[in-house]
């Protein structure tokens, strides 16, 4: 175990024996939670905001429109780093002293609603604005715990150009994403037709897709148990380790060598979020981004991606509850998402943004809002964090060292049931 998930773990341990000593808090049946209703009329007093990374340094725009239109209120903002932000969250929890809201990343929402500590989602927000699959990283056993702030999922990135030297189209099934990519090496000749995630942290996010379009599940319907070693995630983790034996994607790149080698035409095509938008802009030119093709992800039983982002939580520990809600209700509001996308570059997770002429209008973004139609996250489990660990390990032992989908899909469900769910 890593120190940063020692650190973690032991910071769980200090938040799980508070809640057994009678600090007044419900843990472990989160879905049994009622929402509380919120008052009407403007929000008042001091609302204390945790957010991360440029969000916490750039959430102060959207906080100066809010205590204009509330005159009573005052939003005092903390920003935290990423690499700090989980366990000082479970720190604050395990001594009552959150918070009124804090940006969580999607993948915390199951470890965190466990414990008790989140208010849940009262009527006030709408999830029918929200995607699907961004609303789903909200709920625990059925309860949301939180609303989606802004979102992210991904596509595949192509070289244009090679693309038509090659004679291909963008692909449409897994089958043709693998002549595609063939397609860009051989015929184009990129040395590697595609970049995908040979293991290491992450690359469940890169791989699960594969599976969730295949129709694999990672647990039952309740969320008590893992269900990896299915043949669908058999078959998909053959699939992706097919990539790697057949020399079309590399089985290690150094850090950097990615995007420098999209831009100089050696890697044909990639799997990747928005994000990359802005950085292949940055290094290769304005000009460079004519060659740069965006397609949705292959589709067999569904053209599922990942969605990732972040969700904004009330803590049942606030001191200004309905305040606080009001201002993620704030947050919400398709308006304020595309001024928000506009100052962070953040996409939202509410689709009625999307109809905005900001993002409406970019035909490549737009090709991300048509994608999160069709994006999932994995369940939220109080125990993902270490399971996700363990995928990306036997991703990596199937692209480096030949084990077979099946093997690895068995080990996947033998570790991942060692862990369990925490339900």
């Amino acid at each position: 175990m890593s120190e940063l998930r020692r650190s973690r773990a032991v910071a769980l341990l200090c938040v799980a024996g508070m809640m057994l000593t009678g600090c007044g808090r419900n843990s472990g049946d989160s879905g049994d939670e009622q929402a509380r209703s919120v008052t009407g009329g403007a929000a008042t007093g001091t609302i204390t905001v945790w957010a991360m990374g440029t969000e916490g340094e750039k959430l102060s725009v959207l906080a100066k429109d809010f205590e204009a239109a509330n005159p009573g209120v005052s939003v005092k903002i903390t920003p935290v780093p990423w690499d700090a932000a989980h366990d000082k969250i479970a720190t604050s929890i395990a001594a009552r002293q959150t918070p009124d809201v804090s940006l969580i990343g999607t993948t915390w929402m199951g470890e965190f609603a466990k414990t008790g500590a989140l208010d849940p989602t009262p009527d006030v927000v709408d999830k029918s604005q929200f995607f699907p699959g961004a609303w789903d990283t909200t709920a625990v056993n059925g309860t949301s715990f939180g609303v989606p702030w802004y979102v992210e999922t991904r596509l595949i990135y192509y070289r244009k150009d090679l693309a038509q030297r090659a004679g291909v189209q963008p692909p449409a099934s897994q089958a043709d994403l693998s002549a595609f990519a063939t397609g860009l090496q051989q015929k184009a000749k990129a040395k590697w037709g595609i970049y995908l995630q040979p293991g290491g942290q992450g690359s469940w996010q890169t791989f699960l897709p594969f599976a969730w379009q295949n129709g694999a599940s990672l647990t039952d319907s309740a969320n008590k148990n893992f269900t990896l070693d299915s043949p669908e995630m058999a078959k998909s983790l053959d699939y992706y380790r097919s990539f790697f034996t057949s020399g079309v994607s590399p089985k290690d790149l150094a850090q950097g060598q990615l995007e420098q080698g999209f831009i100089n035409g050696t890697i044909g095509s990639f799997i990747s979020g928005p994000w990359h938008l802005g950085i292949l802009k940055d290094q290769g030119g304005a000009a460079f981004m004519d060659k740069v093709g965006l397609a949705q992800m292959p589709k067999e039983q569904a053209g599922t991606s990942f969605v990732g982002g972040g969700d904004l939580v009330v803590f049942k520990d606030s001191k200004n509850r309905d305040s606080a809600w009001k201002f993620v209700q704030y947050l919400s509001k398709p308006e304020t998402q595309v001024k928000w996308y506009q100052t962070a570059t953040d996409l939202p997770a509410v689709k009625a943004s999307w109809d905005d002429a900001a993002l409406k209008a970019d035909p490549m973004l737009s090709q991300f809002g048509q994608q999160l139609n069709d994006a999932k996250s994995p369940p939220t489990v109080s125990t993902w964090e270490q399971v996700a660990s363990v995928i990306d390990g036997e991703v990596e032992k199937a692209t480096q060292s030949g084990e077979t989908g099946s093997g690895a899909a068995k080990a996947m469900q033998q570790k991942a049931s060692q862990i369990g769910t925490g339900a």
